[in-house]
């Protein structure tokens, strides 16, 4: 018979992320008036009406110079060229991917934008079109960098470097593309001895992180050896720690991410996600956030 944890309720203070030090955030709902000053000029999220600014929205204000805009609490993932991103793979079309990368269309992974095995960059020709399916088919994860963007909004991918590609083994979690935090590399080797891939468009991918970098295979075939145990409690703790974060609304990012995960070693990670505990190690991380940041 399975073991039941039963807890009483208790009261427990909330922890308070949104407000930054400096100030509070000003919070608006759709319809809210934001400023009845006609000097600002109107960014996403927002629309004029009777010469006053109002929330098309509900989000964040956030003000450069004259330009204001709502950010969204809560949004599909809208790209950016220079973004790194991890899709799945939805269907294989003629010369052409369609990968989904939680934006509102499927995004498009074109033949002449990838690697060839062996890390080749030529021009494809009838026999690579036809082996398209020996490359990427549907149901695998790559992981890719914004090219461009399409007139209707959809994204253009390319994984025309060797650090992209199909992903292997590994765990996907799926957050809010706004709480992952903007930074020179997403790509991060955590002291841990786990990898962690923090897609822009909230697609987070935890690996074992690989003893040598395998530059002939091009990023096209996938290591099945199975994970030794050490690493698969690595990575649950990873996860399990990501939620945590993502609970209390944290930005995600390699120190907040390691901070956390530290502050779990003295727990279970089956418990790491008990309200009493996420609260108690999102808590201790947030405070050497602080710390760093003093």
């Amino acid at each position: 018979m399975a073991a039941v944890t039963m807890r009483l309720p208790a009261v427990r203070g909330r922890l308070d992320t949104s407000v930054p030090r400096g100030g509070e955030k000003h919070l608006v709902a759709p319809g809210d008036t934001i400023t009845t000053d006609t000097g600002y000029m109107r960014g996403h999220g927002t629309y004029v009406e009777d010469e006053k600014l109002i929330a098309s929205v509900a989000g964040v204000v956030e003000r450069v110079n004259k330009l204001v805009c709502v950010r969204a609490l809560k949004a599909r993932y809208n790209g950016e060229i220079g973004d790194i991103v991890v899709g799945r793979i939805t269907e294989v079309q003629q010369k052409r991917w369609k990968v989904e990368t939680n934006s509102r269309l499927d995004s498009v992974l074109l033949l002449s934008s990838i690697n060839l095995p062996g890390g080749e960059l030529r021009r494809k020709s009838v026999e690579d079109e036809l082996a398209m399916r020996d490359y990427l088919q549907e149901g695998d994860l790559i992981s890719a960098e914004v090219q461009s963007i399409f007139s209707d909004g959809a994204v253009s991918l390319h994984t025309r470097s060797l650090k992209y590609g199909k992903l292997a083994q590994g765990v996907l979690v799926q957050v809010s593309p706004s709480l992952v935090k903007r930074q020179k590399t997403h790509f991060h080797d955590l002291p841990c001895g786990a990898s962690v891939i923090l897609g822009n468009n909230g697609f987070i991918w935890i690996y074992p992180t690989p003893e040598q970098k395998d530059d002939e295979a091009g990023g096209y075939t996938a290591n099945l050896e199975p994970v030794p145990l050490s690493d698969r409690e690595v990575i649950s703790r990873l996860r399990n720690c990501i939620v945590a974060l993502v609970t209390h609304k944290m930005m995600l990012f390699d120190t907040s991410i390691l901070y956390c995960y530290e502050a779990s070693l003295p727990h279970q990670i089956k418990d790491i996600l008990k309200p009493e505990v996420t609260e108690e190690i999102v808590l201790e991380a947030q405070q050497r956030l602080l710390n760093l940041e003093g």
